[in-house]
């Protein structure tokens, strides 16, 4: 096939001077001066030149991608819906119309027949009506059940705009809070809720208090964020007793409490925050349950009597070996849910000291979690589980019998064997020794002889664990006989709070070397061979990517860099960016510090990119995106352009009415995933 010509960014003297060394930057013009507005020209005619190459390159493979689209579509239940839960006097569920896009919430009261009393509270697809781009953000009954508050996003930005409806005449109130980025959490009288909005550089530095009918610029400040790099969160306790404000970055937090009779009473100091020690808070019969990493990276779990909130005793102490991600106390028992080496699960304990429950699951990789259990004084427990070859279920647990009852099971209308599918958790041994958990899925009767074909994924950062869980999707590279995999790197929390410390600031490397040691493992298992691979990863994850492409090319057939954050030190080092302050927990300071300004300098992808063969490459950017702003894919493509030495095709993407998480709507979303899949397997040589 033969391709139009790319096309190719201007390359402009510009240059930067840290610590006495000079970075040479000459795509920076890519980044517009007015942002979070991008209106010049030359920027957007670059970015739009980019689109309509994509759109050339992919315009053969249109077909490839409407097969695989109808075969995502066909597995997807048209009218999904999801399993009623109780809240007071009433039961809430989801559901969308066959054909639709977007869900709509409804409600009927207890003990009404399904269709009977039937109410519709909030219509997403109304309010998505000939927009590009909808997301539905906070969504919140009022206690009396009389209003609902939800906020939503039309641009992508993450500048959610409030709301509040009256659920008896249906009629929208004249209150309209804009910028919101967080939960609205209602007052107990349903009189008004709390909220975070968003200043100007995107922090949430405040907690306010909105009051139904008054002026937004009239809300009441509870809790203002001196330290720029903090994030202020709102909830609740599971008892709906308190409000909860809460502030932290990414190694440390301070909660602070609110009778929810009375926010104006002043906020109660959990504990005072101190650098590197985590914790949250819930609350039974006046003792708070505090979950805190204070002793050990794997959490233990103390209380403390309201009434004297520092005055910590330990309940369940740390285990080198069950990591605890969290708790949460119901009116009879509390839940502890945690993972022991890398498996979830979920332990049952009573108030009274009786041994506690493990709640068991079947299967030897799976993903297992507490789901919607809105009530404090509740019998059954509500439960989510699926397995990278079981479709995902949803359970109640009789908390007396211990009995599982299946409510659902994920339906998939163009049917499921899972006869026809394998998994595996290997564990594969990386460059210093450390064994690093890999779960793949494959066809069966997958050749073990080196020649298949292999799409392997990862994040590494945050702290975040990529779930071992179900996809549809996934299945047209299964059907087609490609394997897909997950690495579950350092970085990632994976197997406990120090698989996450040892992926992050000085041990970054970990993170890519882990990567890249586990595809050379599943290689020496005969599951593929160098060149055969297909590798992916978004937004950090897409960092992941950069890293390993520059480092180790000759590996990987085609990448998937989906909105990456691969313009690593310009952007710790520009600390009027929304999310910088907040990221140097995770990064290093390269501002203050030269050695992290070395460190992130030796691994940020657009630094080091260098003359020689890439993989193919599909890079993606959304316009509107305050997470990773669109320039970072736009200069890491341009330079790449530059200096790679093959003719592998390489393609730039960028949402131009979207944010970080691509295009909104069911089948949009999807038809997106469709594209990504047709460019990888038109690379691995399996269009046909």
């Amino acid at each position: 096939m033969t391709l139009p010509p790319p096309p190719v960014a201007a390359a402009r003297p510009h240059s930067i001077t840290h610590h006495g060394v000079t970075i040479d930057d000459p795509y920076a013009w890519l980044k517009d001066a007015g942002y979070p507005k991008v209106e010049h020209a030359e920027i957007l005619d670059y970015l739009k030149a980019e689109n309509a190459y994509y759109e050339a390159v992919m315009a053969p493979h249109a077909a490839l991608t409407d097969t695989l689209f109808k075969e995502m579509r066909g597995r997807i239940k048209e009218d999904e819906s999801t399993v009623p839960q109780k809240d007071g006097d009433w039961l809430y569920w989801t559901a969308f119309e066959t054909g639709g896009e977007y869900r709509k919430w409804w409600r009927r009261p207890v003990g009404a027949e399904p269709g009977e009393a039937d109410e519709l509270i909030l219509d997403e697809p109304a309010l998505a009506e000939g927009k590009e781009y909808f997301s539905l953000g906070a969504l919140s009954v009022s206690p009396d059940g009389r209003l609902l508050a939800f906020a939503y996003d039309d641009t992508g930005s993450e500048r959610f705009e409030g709301h509040v409806k009256d659920l008896t005449t249906g009629e929208l109130l004249s209150d309209v809070v804009p910028g919101i980025l967080s939960e609205m959490v209602w007052t107990q009288d349903s009189g008004g809720f709390l909220y975070c909005p968003a200043n100007d550089q995107w922090r949430t530095d405040r907690a306010c208090w909105h009051k139904l009918g008054t002026a937004t610029v009239d809300d009441a400040v509870l809790y203002r964020e001196a330290d720029e790099g903090f994030r202020v969160t709102v909830g609740e306790t599971q008892s709906r007793r308190f409000l909860v404000i809460a502030t932290g970055d990414h190694v440390t937090s301070e909660v602070y409490l609110l009778p929810a009779g009375d926010p104006a009473a002043g906020p109660l100091l959990v504990a005072p925050r101190r650098v590197g020690r985590e914790y949250d808070v819930d609350e039974h019969d006046g003792t708070l349950f505090i979950h805190t990493n204070d002793m050990h990276p794997n959490f233990r779990l103390v209380t403390a009597p309201v009434e004297a909130p520092g005055d910590w005793t330990e309940l369940i102490g740390p285990s080198p070996d069950f990591y605890m991600t969290g708790i949460v106390t119901f009116a009879d028992f509390f839940v502890v849910e945690g993972r022991d080496r890398g498996l979830d699960q979920i332990w049952l304990h009573r108030y009274d000291g009786r041994a506690p429950t493990l709640i068991p699951f079947p299967e030897a990789s799976y993903v297992a979690g507490v789901g919607d259990n809105p009530e404090y004084a509740i019998d059954t427990l509500r439960l989510g589980y699926e397995s990278m070859v079981t479709p995902g279920t949803v359970y109640d647990y009789d908390v007396t019998s211990g009995a599982l009852t299946t409510l659902k099971v994920q339906e998939i209308p163009s049917g499921y064997d899972p006869a026809g599918y394998a998994t595996e958790r290997l564990e594969i041994t990386a460059r210093d020794g450390t064994q690093v958990p890999c779960s793949i899925v494959y066809p069966a009767g997958f050749p073990r002889d080196g020649s298949g074909k292999l799409y392997l994924y990862a994040y590494g950062a945050y702290g975040y664990a990529v779930p071992p869980g179900f996809s549809t999707s996934r299945m047209s590279f299964l059907d087609r006989g490609v394997a897909f995999a997950i690495a579950h790197i350092r970085g990632g929390d994976d197997l406990g709070q120090q698989w996450y410390l040892d992926g992050k600031l000085d041990k970054r490397a970990n993170t890519f070397n882990d990567f890249v040691d586990v595809a050379r493992g599943l290689i020496e298992r005969g599951f593929t061979s160098a060149g055969n691979i297909a590798i992916a990863g978004r937004s950090a994850g897409g960092e992941l990517m950069g890293a390993v492409v520059n480092s180790d090319p000759e590996l990987w057939r085609v990448a998937v860099i989906d909105v990456p954050f691969v313009d690593v030190l310009n952007t710790m080092l520009d600390d009027s960016l929304p999310l910088t302050p907040g990221e140097w927990p995770e990064w290093g300071n390269p501002i203050t510090d030269p050695a992290a300004f070395e460190l992130i300098r030796s691994y940020s992808p657009y630094d080091n990119v260098k003359a020689q063969d890439y993989p193919a490459l599909y890079i993606s950017g959304g316009l509107n995106d305050p997470r990773v702003t669109y320039w970072e894919p736009a200069k890491f493509a341009a330079k790449l352009r530059a200096m790679k030495t093959d003719d592998h095709v390489l393609v730039l993407k960028t949402n131009m009415g979207a944010g970080h998480g691509g295009k909104s709507g069911r089948w949009t979303s999807l038809k997106e995933s469709a594209e990504e899949m047709a460019f990888v397997l038109w690379q691995l040589g399996m269009a046909e």
